[in-house]
């Protein structure tokens, strides 16, 4: 299994970091994703990352919760210096966010963009974060079109439409622990979307899945998310981790 989004360097896991990896290697995750959120924490991912070089991937970008109009314009100077000074397997996680503050949507928007352009054009694919914003990111993907511009909607929360217009923007969907959360929604149309589009994740210490939510979340509950993968597809658990593993790899070119 791979865990295409992963917040394992943050604070949330500083007393156990190592035994929470550890943990997620011995449940069979062979890879972990971390996405960049802002300048802050840059380093602290990027030092992770090099402790683990065959099995930690740091992505670059700037989270949208953290385009602020004081900082975002040098936020993005430094997101382009780390991208032109190595590789990365993708720019993320980037995107609109429109729950915790919408005054900043111009800004938002323009970063997107920006950051959208760079991955065209070193041909990295985009983990995007959308929350209560699935129209105005679906209008900037549609103005940005361009055969090399694909990714992941990270964490996707949306509906049966929402994610079919992902797929027709050449997008895969991150699915995480809202599936197994009763009033997720997402797993009464999940089975409409071909298994060959999905990616796995948990976005942790967030979203911990049935049993343990509201507790951190980590990635050895990764199992716990193909698990109702097996239910909805009703293919064995084997089937399930190559396939999302194909798709990971395949997004990632890792």
């Amino acid at each position: 299994m791979i865990d295409t989004h992963t917040h394992l360097y943050s604070e949330e896991f500083d007393e156990d970091r190592k035994e929470a990896i550890s943990r997620a290697l011995d449940k069979g995750v062979t890879k972990f994703y971390l996405p960049a959120i802002d300048s802050e924490s840059h380093e602290k991912m990027l030092q992770l990352e090099s402790q683990y070089p065959e099995q930690i991937f740091a992505m670059m970008g700037l989270h949208p919760c953290y385009v602020k109009p004081e900082s975002w314009e040098k936020e993005l100077d430094t997101v382009k210096n780390y991208l032109d000074k190595r590789h990365f397997p993708a720019i993320g996680e980037i995107g609109i966010d429109l729950y915790w503050d919408q005054s900043t949507l111009d800004i938002q928007i323009n970063a997107f963009e920006q950051q959208i352009d760079w991955a065209i054009e070193r041909n990295l694919p985009i983990v995007i974060h959308t929350r209560e914003s699935f129209n105005e990111t679906f209008e900037v993907l549609e103005r940005k079109k361009h055969p090399q511009l694909r990714g992941i909607f990270h964490c996707f929360s949306g509906n049966l439409d929402q994610a079919k217009h992902a797929l027709d923007l050449n997008f895969m969907l991150g699915i995480g622990g809202v599936v197994t959360f009763k009033n997720g929604k997402i797993d009464q149309f999940l089975h409409e979307i071909p298994l060959e589009k999905i990616v796995l994740e948990t976005d942790s210490p967030y979203l911990a899945p049935v049993p343990h939510r509201g507790k951190r979340n980590e990635s050895a509950y990764l199992d716990l998310v193909a698990g109702k993968l097996v239910d909805i597809y009703g293919k064995d658990f084997s089937e399930i981790d190559r396939i999302t593993t194909e798709n990971a790899k395949k997004i990632f070119q890792h």
